[in-house]
């Protein structure tokens, strides 16, 4: 306060002196309106459409070192949002399961559809969402990052180096996309599915990804029969056969759920294949009909 004090007044006696002496011509005697306006402080904002060496489950501005897509790296930012309402409240960033987690996941899922020309759960791509650093979100920082990667396979979700976008990666010839498949079983149960030509002989395709009803996901995982029937109606679409009793003797079902974590984020996406075990395909199902597809 004396500082401040001090400063007022020796700005009067300076102003005064002034007055009495008068001003030379071309001079000012009002000092206070020659300060510029303070700038306003600015929130970092990261970049879409650049590409990062390494991930991150939290965006540390120490951590931020994007490149040209040009260049080798492993991840790509295809989208950068803005949270707003329920999901922007709080004093720390959106926690797994929360409001504004399962938001960021959709404005994700909605963005990078789009660049990538389909869901991109039917192809070999990985999607995380990054969000500000609590530091960062304390400040004022609301935004949230889409993060894509390339992974090796549907089972294997390793991310290597690439070079180039992935916008419109799952869009015509689409080299990413699931297609042809033939399973490896222990038991009962799915191993591996390892990835053919739909030329070549096999047993599995790829068929399309289903969205779940917004359930709990103990619910979910105990409504196994709804699950089947909803990838067998994708089937039938894709096939062009009718959706009725019959497709359970034209083809069986094989189907990839989210993790419990990515379910509670708002990932409701099912990968659903059709399944022949007793035949060779050598050709894809999609638009094969009741002769491609028939009842055996």
């Amino acid at each position: 306060m004396r500082r401040w004090l001090a400063a007022f007044a020796g700005g009067g006696a300076l102003a005064l002196a002034l007055a009495g002496c008068g001003a030379p011509a071309g001079i000012d005697t009002d000092l206070i309106d020659d300060w510029p306006a303070p700038v306003a402080a600015q929130q970092f904002v990261p970049a879409a459409d650049v590409c990062h060496q390494s991930s991150q489950q939290v965006g540390f501005l120490t951590g931020y070192n994007p490149t040209a897509c040009t260049e080798a790296h492993r991840v790509e930012t295809m989208h950068v949002g803005t949270l707003t309402g329920p999901g922007a409240d709080g004093g720390t960033p959106p926690q797994p399961g929360s409001a504004g987690m399962r938001a960021a996941q959709t404005g994700c899922d909605t963005a990078v559809n789009k660049a990538v020309g389909a869901d991109w759960r039917s192809g070999r791509l990985g999607l995380t969402v990054v969000l500000p650093s609590p530091q960062a979100w304390s400040g004022g920082a609301r935004w949230y990052r889409c993060d894509v990667t390339e992974i090796a396979s549907i089972d294997d979700t390793a991310v290597d180096l690439r070079t180039g976008s992935l916008r419109g990666a799952l869009s015509g010839a689409a080299p990413l996309a699931y297609r042809c498949f033939n399973p490896k079983l222990v038991k009962d149960d799915i191993d591996e599915m390892v990835p053919v030509s739909c030329t070549a002989k096999h047993h599995a395709e790829f068929v399309g990804v289903w969205q779940a009803p917004d359930t709990s996901y103990a619910e979910f995982t105990r409504s196994t029969k709804r699950t089947h029937r909803a990838c067998q109606t994708m089937i039938a679409k894709y096939a062009k056969v009718p959706d009725n009793s019959q497709l359970d003797f034209r083809a069986g079902t094989i189907y990839y759920q989210p993790y419990e974590e990515e379910w509670r984020n708002g990932n409701r996406g099912v990968q659903c294949f059709l399944w022949i075990s007793d035949r060779n395909l050598t050709r894809s199902m999609k638009n094969a009909g009741t002769k491609g597809l028939p009842v055996t």
